[in-house]
């Protein structure tokens, strides 16, 4: 018999709250987690809004004087994976520590560390650089941290796929549990913003530049979209395979059926105008449940709000859909958190296994001028009351990383 995985734990902090839940409530509401950027001076800056994480007391979660030294995307890391644990009681029984692995993915790491230390070796010396740069810098660290605070015994790796990272680490988890490497696997993926992110990502004009309203920068699939919001965050699930959960008696927010893998082969940056891709990683994760793409019920889109990925995306749904997407609701929830990179397919998992149990499909909100080239039920602005058997997440990142996840309701 073919083992099957469940999601039985979810954690994170994300630029709206400091935990799912309620990240969830300001989600269904319509709220938006975008702001005028605090964290540093945005003057002369394209973009001077974002998505950051406030309030946030990172001696919560890990050793107060490690906590000091190492990036936040290590303690926006730390905090998910220790709320989607807790969340699952999968460690009551400490010995489950042996056969459960741990794969927090990220798109760049530790770079709030990387540039302080250039600085202090470019401005004071060599010998003023951190003896902790490389533990607290390097991609693996979040992973390798979970794993070690937990006792998780199981393999412990990381996966970097750009801004489908998070989404990659739930599906090659899933694969893991499927062939019996482990029994569970803590996955997602975390993300930090610095000041060099938004310079580059605006030298690369991706980025929106309506710094006038925050709340209304992000606007997947809205005529007047101009560009992704950049956010941070953090996004973890525990996956678990169906019979030891079962065991376990524990709550189960739904099934992982089908992951999708592949890339464009096309442009460093830019999306294959065809969408072939992601057509690609659709149709694979959908052929994998052995479903007829009729039989999904709601996609979260990766729209990230910019002018030309929206358009593709939507010709891809409509590739793979064919005449059911004029009757199938698709959100961009990063209309609300902005675009978390790395972590941006695990928070959106997360809000697919959401919608089964709340009955609620989210709104992509500022949906104030339709776009001819995206007529589609976004869901707009409103949540949605709707009971759905299959939820399918996209995630798609510059080096042609296309991603797609299908999950289904648990009853």
């Amino acid at each position: 018999m073919a083992r099957r995985v469940v999601v039985t734990g979810i954690g994170g902090v994300t630029p709206l709250t400091l935990d799912i839940e309620s990240t969830w409530s300001a989600i269904k509401a319509g709220d938006s987690g975008i702001r005028r950027i605090s964290k540093w001076d945005s003057t002369g800056f394209a973009q001077q809004i974002g998505g950051e994480i406030l309030g946030f007391c990172a001696d919560k979660w890990m050793n107060p004087r490690e906590a000091a030294l190492c990036d936040p995307f290590l303690q926006y890391a730390v905090a998910g994976a220790t709320m989607a644990i807790k969340d699952s009681c999968l460690l009551d029984d400490p010995s489950r520590g042996a056969r459960t692995g741990t794969c927090i993915a990220t798109a760049v790491g530790g770079m709030g560390v990387m540039v302080a230390q250039q600085s202090n070796l470019v401005n004071k010396g060599p010998r003023f650089v951190s003896p902790m740069t490389v533990p607290f810098t390097i991609c693996d660290m979040a992973s390798g941290y979970v794993s070690q605070q937990f006792k998780l015994e199981g393999p412990n790796h990381c996966l970097v796929s750009a801004c489908a990272s998070g989404a990659s680490a739930v599906g090659e988890a899933y694969y893991m549990i499927v062939r019996g490497s482990v029994e569970a696997m803590v996955v997602g993926a975390s993300d930090a913003t610095v000041p060099v992110h938004s310079a580059a990502f605006a030298a690369a004009r991706a980025l929106s530049t309506s710094n006038e309203e925050p709340a209304k920068a992000s606007r997947p699939f809205d005529a007047k979209r101009d560009g992704f919001v950049i956010s941070e965050g953090s996004a973890v699930l525990v996956l678990e395979e169906l019979e030891q959960a079962r065991s376990r008696g524990v709550r189960i927010y739904g099934e992982v059926v089908g992951y999708g893998s592949c890339s464009d082969a096309y442009h460093m940056t830019a999306p294959d105008p065809t969408g072939k891709g992601a057509v690609r990683a659709m149709r694979e994760a959908i052929f994998m449940a052995s479903i007829d793409p009729k039989s999904v019920g709601y996609v979260n889109a990766h729209a990230t709000s910019t002018p030309l990925g929206d358009r593709i995306e939507v010709a891809a749904l409509r590739t793979v859909f064919g005449d059911h997407i004029d009757s199938l609701p698709v959100s961009g929830t990063k209309s609300m958190t902005g675009h978390m990179i790395g972590a941006a397919g695990s928070i959106e998992a997360i809000f697919c296994l959401l919608a089964f149990r709340d009955d609620v499909l989210p709104p992509t909100i500022n949906q104030d001028h339709p776009d001819p080239d995206c007529a589609i039920d976004t869901i707009a602005n409103v949540a949605r009351h709707h009971s759905v058997e299959y939820a399918l997440s996209n995630s798609f990142g510059f080096g042609g990383h296309n991603v797609s996840l299908l999950f289904r309701r648990w009853i």
